[in-house]
């Protein structure tokens, strides 16, 4: 099957970093269901932490994140404040102490706080929580706004992790975006981090920016790769302007077509790979001694809401104002709107606006989706019997891999179905066809290519 044929299986599709997916997400689980969660976690569950610190100094128009634009600390100091009072909160509930094996701040920008207001933070969570030794703890960073003093809080509070915002290098597509940076303060930003002993650096790029081509995703590509990241994140620009109303000064008329974006996702893989780095699921590349590539070999690559992980901790629990987490029984999500959240934590309440209790057949399908959207394959009956569950029930999504094998985007061997290899990008077409809510939402998502 031809590229272009391929190309009508370019839908809106959620990027499944969960299932069920948020649109499911409903206010039937409450801040007592939460509650109530946390409390049943046995003392030596393998837990994770991500903290959502959602300002930033100026609005990147291409975002699609929960983040406000301050000038102002004060406003930056007052949340850090409720998200202590969050902190001691959950680890009342939770069994103390949990033992933490993956902490992770995103944002916005989490690296907009004050040096020593995040090595307080840091040493709240290790007298409420306990951090396993070689615990990963890991940071999103904007370049443009690190300084040398937060570098070297970084590095002495024990971040072994950062990811950071390079998208393009394009000029004209930085203007297009407003976000200007330039190759030497992200090159100074990677050797001040590694200088203090923040050795993993992740880089995240994008494709299908506003007047970008094929030729200036190869340019921001190998201009990275003098910089020696140990992976890569790349993404396909979500132009999603009736939710993101600041993606409005996006002119469309600037944004590449799908045929476009098809050759820039497949011009960034074939240069990352034959620079030696390995393929990881769809959007992801990682060297090939990184812990994320012998995972993905070793079938135990995970993923969650920050993508493709080694993460395969059982419980999940999000900090700050829309923060998501999982458990074994569901997902719970904080109150979006800040002052909600504040509100809510300064009353002595766990922040939680909605939720979604797994049943037996989420649970089933989380799994063989995931196992598609990480291992590209999937036996799928082999899941069911280790769940007891029955195959019969997939009946529907069965009659969609028959069409997906018939138009060479899987091939199918009794119950195991494999993403042919030149239809990776594609997969979450593949993993779509396990989702028995899809059809049920209206939520607009961004395009799979």
């Amino acid at each position: 099957m031809s590229d272009i044929s391929r190309m009508r299986y370019d839908e809106r599709l959620p990027r499944y970093t969960s299932y069920p997916t948020a649109p499911q997400f409903s206010n039937a689980v409450t801040a007592a269901t939460y509650e109530q969660w946390l409390e049943m976690l046995p003392v030596s569950t393998k837990t994770s932490l991500y903290f959502h610190v959602p300002f930033c100094r100026s609005m990147c128009s291409y975002c699609g994140c929960h983040t406000t634009i301050t000038q102002k600390d004060e406003s930056i100091d007052n949340y850090i404040d409720i998200l202590r009072r969050e902190i001691d909160l959950v680890a009342r509930k939770a069994p103390a102490p949990l033992s933490v094996h993956h902490v992770h701040f995103g944002g916005g920008t989490p690296t907009i706080v004050a040096p020593d207001v995040l090595l307080s933070l840091i040493a709240l969570l290790s007298e409420r929580f306990d951090i396993a030794s070689g615990a990963e703890v890991a940071v999103e960073i904007d370049p443009r706004t690190l300084t040398p003093e937060m570098t070297a809080a970084l590095g002495d509070s024990g971040f072994t992790r950062a990811s950071l915002g390079v998208q393009s290098f394009d000029p004209r597509v930085q203007k297009a975006i407003n976000r200007i940076q330039s190759v030497a303060c992200t090159a100074n930003a990677v050797s001040g981090l590694r200088a203090k002993g923040v050795r993993g650096i992740n880089f995240d790029l994008i494709y299908g920016l506003p007047l970008q081509t094929v030729d200036s995703c190869i340019a921001t590509v190998n201009a990275c790769l003098a910089m020696k990241p140990d992976r890569f994140s790349v993404f396909g620009y979500a132009h999603i302007p009736d939710f993101k109303k600041h993606q409005r000064k996006i002119r469309e008329a600037d944004l590449p077509g799908g045929v476009e974006r098809h050759e820039q996702a497949k011009a960034i893989a074939r240069t990352l790979v034959a620079a030696g780095y390995v393929r990881i699921g769809f959007d992801h590349f990682a060297r090939a001694d990184d812990d994320m590539a012998r995972a993905q070999a070793e079938n135990r690559l995970r993923r969650n809401f920050q993508g493709y992980t080694t993460d395969v901790c059982e419980a999940l629990i999000g900090f700050g104002a829309s923060a998501i987490g999982r458990l074994p029984q569901g997902y719970v999500q904080n109150e979006v709107v800040l002052g909600r959240y504040a509100d809510r934590v300064r009353r002595g309440e766990l922040a939680t606006a909605k939720g979604y209790r797994l049943t037996d057949d989420d649970a089933l399908r989380a799994e063989l989706i995931e196992r598609v959207m990480c291992d590209l394959a999937v036996d799928i009956e082999d899941v069911c019997m280790r769940r007891g569950a029955s195959i019969i029930g997939l009946g529907p999504t069965l009659a969609r891999l028959q069409i997906l094998a018939d138009n060479g985007i899987v091939r199918l061997k009794g119950t195991s179905v494999e993403v042919a290899d030149d239809a990776r990008l594609l997969v979450r077409s593949v993993a779509a066809a396990f989702d028995a809510y899809l059809l049920q939402s209206s939520r607009t998502y961004s395009r799979a290519v």
